[in-house]
């Protein structure tokens, strides 16, 4: 899977158009950032990519097919952190990272342990590995689910507000994963209103407004400028 297109997609809830008529293409080795208000189709649109939401008008194509054309091998190439950590509490960072492995298949006792170690290293938490997550801050929780949404080496990773209630130095440990997964030739999609920290991170950016989107033209000066000049224009 090298490139995920939407095609004029749409959802709807009831009368309200959380978006309408999106046509993107998202290339593999590039990190797209999605930027918008509240309520301007963000997280409507990852959701839609993920396959968890499914649209009203249109489709999304996975390396030139149709989500139904994959069947369930699709979504084992596909990470996704959201709002929701998903993380146990009661269970230590290496518990849970043990018990997603299992559910995303990699359940051999061996390569198992070994995708667990290479996750808690990257996410620096060697040190907690024994610990119970509810003991955890916001930021390390932060970086836990995020080892365990590439778990499995996904290709399409979707990313929901990924910098919330993390320091400066998680949120640079962030930078430095997001950019691993551009050189290791991911497909990465992250909607944020961090405009500092997606700033020289970002390839390409992507601006949603009422539902409707159009790419931030790349040019010189600081991302929040030219995301609000695109957001002053006219979007009829």
């Amino acid at each position: 899977m090298d490139l995920v297109e939407t095609r004029d997609l749409s959802r709807h809830y009831g009368r309200r158009r959380a978006l309408s008529r999106v046509s993107l293409t998202f290339k593999a080795g590039a990190i797209t950032g999605l930027f918008g208000p509240n309520g301007a189709g963000k997280s409507t649109l990852l959701g839609l990519l993920s396959t968890l939401v499914r649209p009203s008008a249109g489709d999304v194509h996975y390396g030139g097919r149709p989500a139904a054309a994959w069947g369930d091998e699709l979504r084992g190439q596909i990470g996704v952190l959201g709002h929701d950590v998903f993380l146990y509490g009661d269970l230590t960072a290496r518990e849970n990272l043990a018990f997603f492995g299992r559910l995303y298949g990699l359940d051999r006792p061996g390569p198992l342990d070994a995708h667990v170690s290479r996750a808690l290293a990257q996410a620096r938490l060697e040190e907690r590995a024994d610990d119970r997550v509810s003991e955890f801050s916001r930021g390390l929780r932060q970086r836990l689910a995020l080892e365990r949404a590439l778990l499995h080496g996904p290709r399409l990773v979707l990313l929901d507000e990924p910098f919330t209630g993390l320091d400066d130095e998680s949120a640079s440990l962030l930078g430095t994963r997001l950019r691993s997964l551009r050189e290791s030739g991911a497909i990465v999609v992250m909607a944020t209103h961090d405009f500092e920290s997606a700033d020289g991170l970002v390839d390409r950016a992507v601006g949603l407004r009422g539902g409707k989107a159009r790419e931030l033209p790349a040019g010189a000066g600081p991302l929040r400028q030219r995301y609000q000049a695109l957001m002053r224009g006219d979007w009829a």
